[in-house]
Parts: C-alpha cells; structure tokens; sequence
C-alpha cells in the first residue's frame, strides 16, 4: 500500500514575513499536500498571531502549481453551509482544482463560543453535523439549492459553475463516533482521525494503533451499511495527537518506524506539523526536511 506524506501549516506568519516560503517550500519537498487549521483562533496560540485560513489557502494556491491545499479541518462552529459552499468553489477555481477540504463535528475550543453562542452539546453537534455537511454537499454539486433545515437553510442558493473538480472537491471527514462515521462513509472521499484522545495523555503508542485499528475497523462497518467499499476511501492521521507526540519527528528512522506502525493499519496518508519554535509542534527543521525527502523512499 503506498503512503503519501502531507504537511499541515499553522497561519501563525504573516504572508510577507515566512508565510509565503513555507507554502512554497511544502512543493518544493514534495509533500502530497499541505493543510492548514480553520480556527479563529487555537489553544496555545490564543493570545498570538492567527490568521484565517480560507484567505490563506487562496493565497496559497496563488504561490503554488502542484500541491494539493485544504483545510483540517473546517466545521459548524462559525460556517454557514451557503457561504462556506461559494467560497469553496471560488478557492478550488482559484487553485486549478487542487482543493480538499477536511470536514468535522466541531469541538468546546475557543471557536465553539466566539459568535456568542452556548457551547453546542456532543449531541447538539452530531445534528447539527448531520444537516450541515448533506447540505454543503448538495450546494457543490447543484447549480442551485432551496432547503429547510431544523439548523442550516438555503433559498434558491445559486453556485454556478460548481467546482473545478467535479462533481465538486473531496471531503476529508473527521469523525470517530457512529453518525460521524456514516457521514463519511456516505459523503468522504476521505477519512481523517487524530488517535484516540482518551489515551493521548497516558496512553502508550502500542495503544494507540490498536485504537486506531478499532477506528478503521467501525469505519469499514460504516460502509459496509451504506454499501461502499472502505478501500474507497482514503485513511488520513493527523499526528501529534498521539501518545507518540512529536517523537515521529525527531529522526528519519522514528519517522519510518511510525509510519510502518500505521501503514500496515491501513493508514494511506500521514500528515506532520510544519515546526513552530517554541510551541508544541516544536522540531528540527532540517530533520523535519530529510524526513519530506527521504522517509517514504524507505517505506514504498
């Protein structure tokens, strides 16, 4: 099974003072793709720079050719499915067609009251993403859309001429919990898991991939429901969530033996933090660019 390597890129620079040449530099590297977090704002980087992350992309797709760009991950907690679907066609234009977009529940961060709101239950946002991302994908594959929802609602919404990918641009869906997990077998032309965050603090990684081989095996289910293939379906890891924390990033040797752990899961693409200083994603950027270069030429 071949592994494709992607980096994610925190908007923490400005575009004129790094933000550019790092974008630039995921292409030069060869990484498959380069992602970045759609946040207002984010835990330790709260009180610190933060730009948006749509603008970002554009901008982005601006100063790249090749590389696949998106979010990881977008979600509810201040989108609106009809004016997320316009930007998204007019980025994935914008791009040539190189746009993915990663999908999710949400969360209790900071986003989840920013507008003002009560912080949405587990339950509260497993409805609320149930109608979201059905309407988002009819908004993206139809030139026009009216619909009433209990959440989200759209009248003679017009998305004319879609995206330049077609039938529109894949979904990453984030999700490990049943009606998450048949939301992405439904819509996903991806599947996106951190780990499992119960055993981030004191787990160990032995635990971790078989929480992660239990992840796969309820997505297959979950498709096997809905009558699709899980080998449809690309199986992404966001790393650094896992008891591993950043050591996967500290050699290329500890690099191949992660990523051996989670191919063999049936983990198709591994995406790894651009290094901040002095923050959590931390790393050496040399060793971080052998790793770009050489990692996957040990594995496939």
């Amino acid at each position: 099974m071949t592994l494709r390597l992607s980096t994610v890129i925190l908007p923490v620079h400005r575009w004129h003072e790094g933000g550019r040449e790092r974008w630039q530099r995921a292409e030069e590297l060869g990484f498959h793709a380069a992602y970045t977090y759609d946040h207002l704002s984010w835990r330790t980087f709260r009180n610190g720079p933060w730009f948006g992350a749509l603008p970002t992309l554009t901008a982005a797709a601006t100063a790249t050719e090749r590389l696949r760009l998106g979010t990881l991950v977008t979600s509810p907690n201040f989108r609106h499915p009809v004016t997320l679907a316009k930007e998204l066609i007019s980025l994935d234009d914008i791009a040539g067609g190189r746009i993915t977009l990663g999908i999710g529940a949400g969360g209790n961060g900071f986003d989840a009251t920013v507008l003002g709101q009560e912080a949405w239950t587990p339950k509260e946002r497993a409805d609320r993403f149930g109608e979201f991302l059905p309407l988002l994908d009819r908004l993206l594959t139809e030139d026009s859309v009216s619909q009433r929802g209990t959440f989200y609602s759209a009248e003679e919404a017009f998305n004319i001429p879609g995206c330049a990918q077609r039938p529109r641009l894949p979904f990453a869906v984030a999700a490990t919990g049943p009606r998450g997990l048949k939301l992405a077998a439904r819509y996903g032309q991806a599947w996106v898991t951190t780990g499992d965050p119960k055993i981030f603090e004191e787990g160990t990684p032995e635990q971790s991939v078989e929480a992660i081989r239990g992840q796969i095996a309820k997505l297959g289910k979950a498709c096997a429901e809905t009558g699709r293939d899980v080998a449809e379906l690309d199986k992404v890891l966001l790393t650094g969530f896992t008891p591993d924390r950043g050591r996967p990033l500290e050699s290329v040797d500890a690099f191949v033996d992660f990523a051996g752990r989670h191919r063999e899961l049936g983990i198709t693409e591994l995406v790894i933090h651009w290094p901040i200083p002095d923050s959590d994603f931390a790393a050496d950027q040399v060793v971080f660019e052998q790793i770009a270069t050489e990692g996957l030429a040990q594995l496939n």
